[in-house]
Formats: structure tokens, C-alpha cells, sequence
């Protein structure tokens, strides 16, 4: 069980920045997890943290002690790659208990061990195969349950469930938040998948070209992004954001009437797909409907605006009855709006 921070690393290969003055801390038994786009330095905070890769400035600390330039081995820390790094002449049992077969724990415990996570991980009809022979994501169980047996200080893993399906990856993120607030280690958890990060994160980072964006719960980033960038990770749909003509008080192209709130600095303004409802076009301005998208509890319906430029999404409950070509108006309460200055930095909230 530790705690972990960064101070200030920056890491350089080559001439490219994969991490740029990052600064965090991950308290012990927390459930985290990075978020972002490939090459956002999500994979290289990882690394670093498990001792693999050395910072070019700034510095690693686990439990408040200094690890920079502490090997992999003394750290105690367990990790999932996302290649999963399994030895292809080991059956997926010898695989599993590799860690603990190395420290020469007594044979009972190993057995146990095994027992318990291949029971959480509904594997143990497939410990006698080899990797050849298993799918993609029966590796990937493999690879989980081989870092779950071990005991060490932290779990690190590497988008380790993008190889099940649907179905399977939902049940397996929904057990990993279970094991770990069962075993009650830290588990620092990198993926690129936003449905994931929300779902089982304590707090997240959203990072942005080996830069942190901001760091939160998930509510609380989903629903106070600091900049465009980071309102426009979460959610789906995507937010809507709009250009703001200040002095027409409307946005530029032509589909939200800003009366009411305070666009003194205002260059963008956001609008959350499940924020907005629909009018008749004779109490406001004009849109086009040109995809309706039923989804059972809800219906995603997009909008081509008066002006021209893109489409709006917004996400209405239910099933409403709404035909392709209609014009329309888009209505919303002013708190529900996110104002954006000329940096897209997010101001404060409209009253």
C-alpha cells in the first residue's frame, strides 16, 4: 500500500516531449487513472513510476520517499502491460504464479493464491493452455491475474481490457474496482477509453501532449472542465461548443440565443448534449434536423445550424417523434452553459 507523486518530471526522448513538468499525487488505496489520447504520456508516466524509465529533471516519490533512480525490483510494484509480456512457453497457470514461484513462496500459498483470483477472474478452465491457444482477451485475464497474486505496494496497469468485447470488458472493469477496494492497494490505471476512466476511477488526469490538464473525480472534471480541451474528452456525444458574437448576443453560427448570460470575456461557449431540449422554430432560432438516432432510453439527435458549420448533437430522452428536415430551435437553462475565454480557459459559472 503507498502513495505516489510526481514533482515536477519532464521526459524527453529524442526531440520528442513525452512528459512536461508533471506534477500529481495519488493517495494510498485510490483507484486512479489516466486519461488520454495515444502519445499523451500516459504509458511513459507508467513506466516511470515502475522504475523502467529515469526522468530527465524532477522527481519520483513512493510513500513520501525518493525513488528516482531506485530499481524496478525495489520498488514492489505490479504491472499489466498493455502487450501483456507473457512467457509463451508457460501455461497460463505457470504464467500466473511466476512472481510468486520466484520468491519462493511455499507451494500451499501459491495454490491459494491462484485459487482465489482465477475464481475472480473466471479463468480456471483455461490455467493448462498455453498463450497460443488462449484469445486476446484471455491473455489479457492472464496478465491481470499474474500482477493480482503478487503483493506488492501498488498495481500499475496499461489498458489492460481493450481486448474483450463489450460485454466482458464492462464485467471486468466493474471487477477491478471490486478486487481493489478488496485487497486495498493503490491502483493507478491508464487508459483511452472515457467510458472506463469515469466509470472506475476514484479521481483521473486528463493529459494533453505529456501535460496534465486537470486533475479531479470524474463528476467533478465532467462538470467544471478547466479548458475546451478537457470539456471535450468526457461525455458522449461531445460537448457542443459555440463561437460567441458578444455584441448580437448570439452565437456566430446562429443556433443559440446568449440573452441572459454574461458574455463579458466570452469567446466560446459549451453546451452538454443532454443540456439542450428542442422548440418550435417560432420561439427562437432556426435549425435543422438531419440525423435522428434511437437509442431505447434515449434519442441523439443532430442539428445542422442556421449559419452553416458543425453539427450540434444534442441527447433527448426517450423516443420523441422528430423528422429528418425539421426546423428547430435549441432551448437550455443559462447555469447549464459553460463560458470559455480567448485561451479556452473556463470562467466561472453563469448565474
Amino acid at each position: 500500500m503507498a502513495s505516489i507523486s510526481f514533482r515536477n518530471v519532464t521526459k524527453r526522448f529524442g526531440d520528442t516531449m513525452a512528459l512536461n513538468d508533471v506534477s500529481f499525487d495519488i493517495e494510498d488505496n485510490e483507484f486512479f487513472c489516466f486519461f488520454g489520447p495515444p502519445l499523451s504520456g500516459k504509458s511513459t508516466i507508467l513506466r516511470i513510476i515502475l522504475g523502467l524509465d529515469t526522468p530527465d529533471s524532477g522527481e519520483v516519490l513512493i510513500d513520501g520517499k525518493p525513488v528516482t533512480h531506485i530499481g524496478p525490483a525495489e520498488r514492489n510494484i505490479a504491472m499489466v502491460f498493455q502487450n501483456l509480456a507473457l512467457f509463451p512457453h508457460m501455461t497460463a497457470r505457470e504464467n500466473v504464479i511466476f512472481p510468486l514461484v520466484e520468491r519462493k513462496t511455499a507451494p500451499a500459498e501459491i495454490e491459494a493464491k491462484l485459487g482465489d483470483v482465477a475464481e475472480k477472474l473466471h479463468m480456471s478452465h483455461i490455467l493448462h493452455k498455453h498463450p497460443a491457444q488462449l484469445s486476446g482477451g484471455e491473455r489479457q485475464r492472464v496478465a491481470i491475474a499474474r500482477a493480482l497474486v503478487r503483493d506488492p505496494v501498488a498495481y500499475l496497469m496499461d489498458d489492460p481490457i481493450s481486448a474483450l468485447d463489450a460485454r466482458l470488458r464492462e464485467e471486468t472493469r466493474i471487477e477491478l474496482k471490486r478486487i481493489q477496494r478488496e485487497v486495498g492497494h493503490t491502483l493507478i490505471y491508464v487508459t483511452h477509453d472515457q467510458e472506463e476512466a469515469m466509470s472506475i476511477a476514484d479521481r483521473m488526469a486528463i493529459l494533453r501532449d505529456g501535460q496534465v490538464q486537470q486533475i479531479g473525480t470524474p463528476i467533478e472534471i465532467y462538470d467544471a472542465p478547466a479548458n475546451t480541451y478537457v470539456a471535450s474528452m468526457l461525455g458522449a456525444p461531445a460537448i457542443n461548443l459555440f463561437d460567441v458574437d458578444a455584441m448580437s448576443g448570439v452565437t456566430k453560427n446562429g443556433a443559440l440565443d446568449l440573452n441572459g448570460v454574461d458574455l463579458d470575456g466570452v469567446e466560446r461557449v459549451g453546451l452538454r448534449p443532454e443540456d439542450g431540449r428542442l422548440i418550435g422554430v417560432d420561439s427562437g432560432l432556426r435549425s435543422t434536423v438531419s440525423m435522428v438516432e434511437p437509442l431505447g432510453g434515449a434519442t441523439i439527435v443532430t442539428l445542422d445550424p442556421p449559419e452553416g458549420g458543425t453539427p450540434i448533437r444534442l441527447m433527448l430522452r426517450g423516443q420523441p417523434t422528430i423528422e429528418v428536415g425539421a426546423g428547430i430551435a435549441i432551448e437550455y437553462t443559462p447555469s447549464a452553459l459553460m463560458r470559455f475565454d480567448a485561451n479556452n480557459e473556463r470562467m466561472g459559472d453563469t448565474k
